[in-house]
């Protein structure tokens, strides 16, 4: 990291707790292989306090944004000066660019590097099944990009089932075509099963599906950076699942949320 100083450009990732995340390491490394004069340093803000930390990030005129994660995702719409229309539909965002003015802009990249890592990993997803256990910020990026990326059908399961239907009727008011669904607790029969809740973060978790029905023709799938194996992870490998973490969703957004904040790519900095 260089040296910081009166001109460092500083950017800052929201979360409650915060100690599990790990894009503060992600994206310092990213701004030193380009050689930008930047930082990123975590926060810990709580739900009740949200509002006091956005109002202050207009006055600080060296802050290029923040980054923002559970369970700020969607609280900080209303928040926000200006809502992309992918956020907006989505109904949450992980990003918010402060700009000159002092204006915060929110974005969402969530699903977009979810998607991209599944890719990385040799899983094509157009015409598989998919199901997915959540319905809050990380979930609805998600539940977008599947379908963007063609998946046969989406199941959506939550345990508070009114929030699993609201997700279902906001996808299908942009994709009407699609085939979305509500789901249980039971996973089976689906190739890709994806955990967006944050359960399993937390020791004495529960896990958020009944692992006894996957079977080794699944992916599953997590969003949970830390801790890198989570409960729900390792039993899917007991099973002979195949098993994608939480880290490449993040390590695909890193340079998509730098380019948001103003940041450029090495090629830009060349």
């Amino acid at each position: 990291m260089r040296e910081i100083t009166g001109y460092t450009k500083v950017m800052a990732i929201l979360a409650d707790p915060i100690e599990h995340v790990k894009t503060p390491q992600r994206m310092n490394e990213h701004l030193a292989r380009l050689g930008y004069d930047g930082v990123l340093v975590p926060l810990h803000v709580r739900p009740q306090n949200l509002a006091t930390a956005l109002q202050a990030m207009r006055g600080m005129e060296n802050l290029a944004g923040s980054i923002v994660t559970m369970p700020h995702k969607s609280a900080i719409l209303s928040l926000c000066d200006e809502v992309t229309p992918v956020a907006e539909k989505i109904g949450a965002a992980n990003v918010i660019r402060r700009e000159a003015s002092g204006r915060l802009v929110a974005h969402m990249l969530d699903g977009e590097g979810f998607v991209t890592g599944l890719v990385q990993a040799g899983l094509d997803l157009k015409g598989k099944s998919a199901y997915l256990a959540g319905a809050g910020g990380a979930a609805n990026a998600i539940a977008f990009s599947l379908v963007q990326a063609g998946v046969s059908s989406l199941t959506v399961y939550n345990r508070t089932a009114s929030r699993a239907e609201d997700l279902k009727a906001r996808v299908l008011s942009l994709y009407p075509q699609a085939d979305v669904r509500l789901g249980s607790y039971d996973p089976a029969g689906f190739d890709v099963v994806v955990n967006a809740t944050p359960l399993g973060m937390k020791p004495g978790d529960a896990l958020p599906v009944d692992v006894a029905r996957l079977d080794p023709a699944q992916w599953v799938c997590e969003v949970i950076m830390q801790p890198a194996e989570t409960p729900l992870m390792a039993q899917a490998r007991a099973r002979g699942c195949k098993v994608q973490p939480g880290g490449p969703m993040l390590a695909c957004q890193i340079e998509l949320m730098a380019r948001f904040l103003g940041v450029g790519t090495a090629a830009d900095a060349a």
